[in-house]
């Protein structure tokens, strides 16, 4: 059974019609594959424009036999030459180029269930007005046909798609590449791969670079950014400013005597080489010992102690044969408010010149210091001022400064974690942000009795308290020492109307809870300032006035 497919030269009776050659055309041999023949579709009637076109030879199949007239040879046809009339106008919408085909043989119609559409031969265009005509192509003799094997492979290329309907001289369209074709790749896609490459191998070779930097710091010699050179100048009241202007005036202290020594810090009082200090910072020095001060300069010079007072834990030494002293300026310590910004100077564990800065943290703080001896004849007693600027061993008798480098209180002692005494002299743990220090107004009053006479005067009431009393308040005790009287004959209190066994609960309207509260609140006035003392007797509460008398210190 035909399946379509072409085998030899077989006449194209599809083909379009055309001018009747001059010689008959040979019919081709029946071949019987078992299928009828249809009847070739009987040509449409052409315009009179066909007679100008150029007549086409048709070649008969190899090994089909050419008919000839007998005795006459197949010349060839000469063309001549027709008046073409003018071309029609052209329709402005295209028109298709075949008159429909009542068989709807391929390829006008719908190709048959037997083969795929054949390929059709472009329609040879008629010639111009006034052109010639190609000469025919005269007929060639006969060969033998060559069986050829049918095609193994894809469709050939013949096969292309063409539009009937399409306009008139428009190209075919060749078909879709065979599906054992590869297919081509596509440029973009190419240059998309290349940028993926370039990318990558970019990466890494600029990460193995940055490793390679940070590993060994980089392929130059380093060079850090550093500021450049800055005024050295600082605001007055900045803690550098207060510094500068306190620190040539403030003196770090060795002590040696007695078996012991210590090291603090003083403060220069005036040009005549006085220095103001904590007692227990020279009590190893008090009988026979050496001092040596060192100014902030570094310069060095021996000290004489000049006086010392145990009760208010201050003394005095002196310094000679200095000169260019720079005394610290005083500041009144009743200015001074909780908050206020101070700045404190010494040599904590020997380092001299250092400075740390704070806050008064507190006001009229009573503390009781030392007491190493154990017949309290060490222990003093202090209104103090409390800091939260770092106090160290080492920074007792330094001063503590406010904003205008002025002197507000004499640092004397800390609060160390888990001891209970107070004092610096048997603590030596860190601070804990717990400092205390003398009111500047009673450390001048001290120096200068210290300077002046040598001792120092204590404001006395003239009774003996009991210490043992658990009790809210002092309370004056049933005997005095060595079983005296309590109430001194004569005295403040004794004059004010005081008795054995009152108990004091006031001072000029401040709360007192204890005999060593009642002492500090007393020694931080002078002696002959009147008092008006708050006391409980049988139940009732009553006030009494007196004035402080005076007792010579040790």
């Amino acid at each position: 059974m035909n399946d379509g497919k072409p085998t030899g030269q077989k006449p194209k009776w599809w083909s379009r019609p055309t001018s009747t050659p001059s010689a008959p055309i040979p019919e081709p041999p029946a071949v019987d594959e078992g299928d009828f023949t249809l009847a070739a579709p009987a040509a449409p009637d052409a315009p009179d424009v066909r007679e100008a076109r150029t007549p086409e030879v048709v070649v008969p199949p190899a090994g089909a036999p050419v008919e000839a007239v007998a005795g006459e040879a197949v010349a060839p046809v000469e063309a001549v030459p027709v008046e073409a009339p003018a071309p029609a106008p052209v329709p402005a919408q295209p028109q298709p180029l075949h008159e429909p085909d009542e068989y709807r043989t391929p390829p006008y119609g719908g190709p048959g269930p037997w083969a795929p559409a054949p390929p059709v031969q472009r329609p040879v265009a008629a010639p111009a007005h006034g052109s010639v005509p190609p000469q025919p192509v005269p007929p060639q003799a006969p060969q033998q046909a060559v069986p050829q094997a049918a095609p193994a492979g894809p469709a050939p290329a013949q096969w292309v798609q063409y539009d009937p309907w399409g306009a008139p001289g428009a190209p075919l369209i060749l078909g879709a590449e065979p599906s054992g074709a590869k297919p081509r790749r596509s440029r973009r896609g190419l240059a998309l791969a290349g940028a993926l490459v370039f990318a990558l191998v970019t990466g890494v070779l600029g990460g193995a670079v940055g490793a390679y930097v940070e590993r060994n710091g980089g392929i130059t010699t380093v060079e850090l950014p550093q500021a450049g050179p800055e005024d050295s100048g600082r605001a007055p009241d900045s803690v550098a400013g207060i510094a500068a202007s306190a620190l040539p005036s403030v003196v770090t202290l060795h002590v040696s005597g007695g078996g012991a020594s210590g090291t603090g810090t003083g403060f220069v009082l005036d040009t005549q080489g006085h220095i103001l200090t904590n007692n227990h910072v020279v009590d190893a020095a008090a009988s026979s010992g050496d001092i040596s001060v060192t100014f902030s300069s570094g310069e060095t010079a021996s000290a004489k102690l000049v006086g010392k007072d145990s009760g208010y834990d201050l003394a005095v030494v002196r310094v000679t044969g200095v000169s260019n002293l720079k005394p610290l300026p005083l500041g009144n310590s009743d200015n001074v408010r909780v908050g206020d910004p101070v700045v404190a100077i010494g040599a904590p564990f020997d380092l001299q010149n250092t400075v740390t800065s704070g806050i008064i943290s507190a006001k009229e703080r009573p503390i009781t210091a030392g007491g190493e001896k154990g017949d309290g004849s060490d222990v003093s007693y202090v209104d103090a001022l409390q800091t939260d600027a770092p106090i160290n061993p080492g920074n007792s008798g330094g001063p503590l400064v406010d904003s205008k480098a002025r002197v507000i209180g004499i640092n004397s002692a800390i609060r160390a974690a888990g001891d209970g005494s107070g004092g610096e002299g048997g603590a030596q743990s860190g601070s804990i942000g717990l400092g205390f220090a003398i009111p500047i107004n009673q450390g001048k009053r001290v120096a200068e009795e210290l300077i002046n006479t040598g001792k120092a005067t204590h404001p006395v009431i003239g009774v003996s308290l009991d210490m043992q009393f658990n009790g809210d308040g002092a309370r004056v005790g049933e005997k005095g020492k060595d079983g005296s009287a309590s109430v001194t004959p004569g005295g403040p209190a004794a004059k004010a109307g005081i008795r054995p066994g009152d108990v004091i609960t006031k001072v000029d309207g401040q709360r007192v809870h204890s005999g060593e509260e009642l002492i500090v609140k007393i020694r931080a006035h002078r002696p002959g300032d009147r008092l008006e003392l708050t006391l409980v007797r049988g139940g009732k509460e009553q006030t009494k006035t007196l004035t402080l008398g005076s007792s010579q210190g040790d």
